[in-house]
């Protein structure tokens, strides 16, 4: 196979994925070595093609549409993290990180992306099974969530619930 027609088939198999595909399974796929990948790979973004390079290989990017966006001041027990992110996420927001404020080390944050229900069971499985504590453990319960949604009406909404629910805090 030729040059441009491996290149083209290469943005084919990279475009109808939506897992990213490892250099040695694209490299078996073209019958090629993983370095002439690597090199496809770097002249197809020399023409604009929007390929990111993930730990678990190569990935077209496909940036979303500008969201509303807002940090949320939230303080609950650990019993709680499921039905705070429950409580969010089906109201249709999207919880990004969650970030501490701590009086010695300054601002921690970790990236959650959490979009929907069994993104929550995940994470608190995972809190469970490696017997560690979620970081708002460090600030007494208190923490930040970024969050985003369609619309500030949205926004508005998850506003609402968890301040019914008692864990928004000013």
């Amino acid at each position: 196979m030729e040059g441009n027609e491996r290149r083209e088939y290469l943005w084919k198999l990279l475009s109808e994925s939506r897992e990213p595909l490892s250099g040695t399974v694209l490299a078996q796929k073209l019958n090629v070595s993983r370095q002439v990948i690597v090199q496809d790979i770097a002249l197809l973004r020399a023409v604009n093609k929007n390929i990111l390079s993930t730990a678990k290989g190569y990935l077209l990017y496909h940036p979303e549409p500008k969201r509303a966006t807002r940090c949320f001041f939230v303080c609950h027990n650990t019993s709680q993290i499921e039905d705070e992110l429950c409580s969010i996420v089906d109201h249709g927001g999207n919880i990004l990180d969650v970030i501490v404020s701590h009086p010695i080390y300054g601002t921690i944050s970790a990236d959650l992306i959490i979009k929907k229900r069994s993104d929550v069971y995940d994470f608190v499985r995972k809190v469970a099974e490696k017997k560690t504590v979620p970081l708002k453990e460090l600030t007494n319960d208190y923490h930040f969530h970024t969050v985003e949604a369609d619309s500030e009406q949205v926004l508005d909404e998850i506003e609402e619930v968890l301040k019914e629910k008692g864990y928004l805090k000013t």
